[in-house]
This record gives C-alpha cells, sequence and structure tokens, in this order.
C-alpha cells in the first residue's frame, strides 16, 4: 500500500531532515542572495540522483519521472530565503548570521521539500508522470522569486496540472494540517506617501505650511477608503506603520513621509482603491495648501486555491492522518507570493502545524522568537509525497 510505503521513508528520512532544517536555519540568506542554500539543495538533489536546473539565479528547479506512463505533471514549491531579523533564540541551531534570521520557516519549507523528494525519488516505480520541485529564492521581498521564476519558465517544459506548497503556522499544533478552498490570502501593496509643505519656526505656524497637520489629516481620511467606499463584503486592510517627520519641538520641517500597506481579496476593488487613495491624498494636501507624491509598489496578487485540487489534498491528508488532524482555516490577510503560481495554474497552498505550548513554539512568524516543534517534520515530507502521489493517480 503506497500510503505505508511513503510513511515508512518519511519516518526513515526524519533525522535527516531535522539536520536539514537546523544546517539551513543556522545559516540563513536573504532574498536573492540564498547561494549557500541553493548549493545545499542541489548538492541533495545529486546525491540522490535527481536532475535539475537553475532558474531565477539562486532557484532550482528538480525532475523526478515516474517509471509508469503518464503525462501528467505536478509541482512542489518551498522558498527559501530569510528575513532581517535578529534571532533571539538560544538554541544550537540558532542563526549564526547577525540581523538575519529564518523568522517564517522557509528552512522548514526547504529542509521538508527536500525530504519529500527523497520519498518520491525511493518511489519512482509505484507512480507515472512528473513532479517539478521548485526551490524558490524570495518570497520575501518584491517582485517576489514565484514573478521571476515564472517569467523564466518555470510552469513550462513539462508544464504542471497542478501546483502544492504548504507554509507553517504556529497556531496551529505539531502534527496537524489546515486548508482552505478558494480565496485564502490577500494582496499586497506598499504605499509611499511624501506630503510636502513648508517648514519653518513652531511658534510661528502662521508663516509655514504644516506637512504634519495635513499628513494626519491624511492618515485619518484615508480610513475612510476600508470604512466607507469598500463593499463589506470584501475584507479590506490600511495600516501605516511609518511616518517620519524629522522636525523637532519647535521646528516645522519642510516634509514628511508615511509608510504603509494596503491588502485585499478583489483585484477590482484593488486598482480602484488605488485611484481613490491617491486622489483623497492630493486632494486634501491641495487644500491646505501642500502637495503629495502618492507612489503605491504594487506587490503580490491574491491567493486562491482551486476547489477540486484543495478538495482532494485536503481528503489525502484526511487519509493519510486522520481526519481529526485535518482543521478548517479561515482567510488570511497575510500575503505570500505564491498566489502568482495561483494566478496561473490550480493550486493548493495549505498550512503545516508547527506549534506546541510545552516546547514554546508558538510565537508569531516574523518576530525574533519564532520556532517550530519539530515534530511537524515527521509529517511535512510524507503528507506533500502522498498528495502528489494520489493527485497523479497513484
Amino acid at each position: 500500500m503506497i500510503k505505508n510505503k511513503v510513511q515508512e521513508l518519511a519516518a526513515n528520512i526524519f533525522n535527516d531532515v531535522v539536520g536539514y532544517r537546523q544546517h539551513i536555519h543556522a545559516n540563513p540568506e536573504l532574498s536573492f542572495k540564498e547561494f549557500e542554500t541553493s548549493l545545499f539543495v542541489k548538492d541533495k538533489l545529486k546525491k540522490w540522483g535527481i536532475e535539475y536546473t537553475d532558474c531565477a539565479n539562486t532557484g532550482v528547479v528538480g525532475l523526478i519521472k515516474g517509471n509508469l506512463p503518464s503525462d501528467k505533471v505536478i509541482a512542489l514549491r518551498a522558498d527559501m530565503d530569510a528575513l532581517p531579523i535578529h534571532e533571539a533564540n538560544d538554541k544550537p541551531y540558532a542563526s549564526k548570521n547577525p540581523g538575519v534570521m529564518h523568522a517564517c520557516g522557509h528552512d522548514v519549507h526547504t529542509s521538508s521539500l527536500l525530504g519529500t523528494a527523497y520519498i518520491l525519488n525511493q518511489l519512482k516505480d509505484e507512480f507515472g508522470g512528473t513532479i517539478k520541485l521548485i526551490f524558490q529564492p524570495a518570497e520575501e521581498l518584491l517582485p517576489g522569486g514565484a514573478s521571476i521564476m515564472i517569467k523564466e519558465g518555470v510552469l513550462e517544459n513539462p508544464k504542471p496540472n497542478h501546483i502544492v506548497g504548504q507554509h507553517v503556522m504556529p497556531l496551529i499544533d505539531a502534527g496537524k494540517v489546515g486548508f482552505r478552498s478558494g480565496i485564502y490570502m490577500a494582496s499586497t501593496d506598499e504605499l509611499y506617501v511624501t506630503v510636502t509643505g513648508k517648514g519653518g519656526h513652531g511658534a510661528q505656524p502662521h508663516q509655514n505650511i504644516d506637512p504634519v497637520v495635513i499628513a494626519s489629516h491624511i492618515i485619518i481620511a484615508l480610513q475612510q477608503i476600508v470604512s466607507r467606499n469598500a463593499d463589506p463584503r470584501i475584507p479590506s486592510v490600511l495600516s501605516f506603520g511609518k511616518v517620519t517627520a524629522s522636525g523637532a519641538t519647535n521646528i516645522i520641517p519642510n516634509e514628511v513621509k508615511i509608510e504603509g500597506t494596503f491588502r485585499t481579496l478583489d483585484e477590482e476593488w484593488r486598482a480602484e482603491a488605488h485611484k481613490r487613495m491617491k486622489k483623497m491624498a492630493e486632494g486634501i494636501a491641495e487644500s491646505m495648501g501642500g502637495s503629495c507624491d502618492f507612489d503605491i509598489n504594487k506587490g503580490y496578487p491574491f491567493l486562491i486555491n482551486e476547489e477540486k485540487l484543495t478538495a482532494n489534498a485536503r481528503a489525502f491528508a484526511e487519509d493519510f492522518l486522520g481526519k481529526e488532524n485535518v482543521l478548517d482555516l479561515d482567510i488570511w490577510m497575510a500575503a505570500e507570493d505564491f498566489s502568482f503560481y495561483s494566478q496561473v495554474t490550480d493550486a493548493c497552498f495549505y498550512r503545516l502545524g508547527t506549534g506546541n505550548a510545552a516546547k514554546d513554539t508558538q510565537y508569531s512568524v516574523h518576530t525574533p522568537r519564532f520556532d517550530i516543534d519539530e515534530d511537524a517534520l515527521k509529517i511535512s515530507t510524507g503528507l506533500m509525497a502522498y498528495i502528489a502521489l494520489k493527485q497523479l493517480g497513484n
């Protein structure tokens, strides 16, 4: 029975996968600079006799062809980059690179896909079709490694019928996974706003055009984009996290810089919101005697899980792990560049539980204390292999 074979191979490779994860975690590399991680991946694929090619500079694309007849193709994706965060964990495998940390679990994704590759490579006589392994750079930095890999043909020659990815989730206990069909994660745009006025002495406001006051009005007014312009049925988030006004207690500066993010789950509304935000901010600044430069750095699109593929993957997960270990997910307003793949081909992006209160591994991703319960690696490799095999019809 194929499930038993996958589970046995996953158990055999578990300790190695833990070692892979700890090595990658200790040696994190930022987006588009994953040179050593890429070499590490290629070394393992070469050792196992898995053919691979380079893509998007540091990306790696492996191919495993089953020995049974079939022209089906499925892609499996893992991202490899780390974040500019200084790790606060005191573990033997803590980051050796100051200010760089695998705080989003990409070390887990990469090591897990290596384990999955090992399992599938051992089972070539059991399936037909081709499995494409996508080790992707730069998920954390626009324009996103996924978009570059797609432009360089990662979804061609051979063209996948489906693509599957997994992502750590510390809010879910290790040993469990979560699925959601349909729209799942948000688009994301970076907002860079410069409000210009006329600086001067704080005791003479009538002689100045205060960009701090103008910026304050803009920040408050723009919240109407969500509260009064967005369809209440379309989730939208507008947040500003950085405001820089380089004046002093008695100095009104010439300009104020504002940075923020806009996220939603509808591309038509996204485009309309961009126009409304820009028009509103510029109008407010002009009416108060200043000016506003409103720059939108368009980021990742929303992520959609294709209904049939996701239903199949969930059923395979229930078979592999037991129904009690497969959860329903709500929409998630964070963003992921896996969304680019989901806009091109049928995709399924699910969550791998990594939390354990007893092991203190429930800190959020993108924080200095993020870590995982490595027992999650007992299922991360085998489950993805099983989903791939079952989706290929084996």
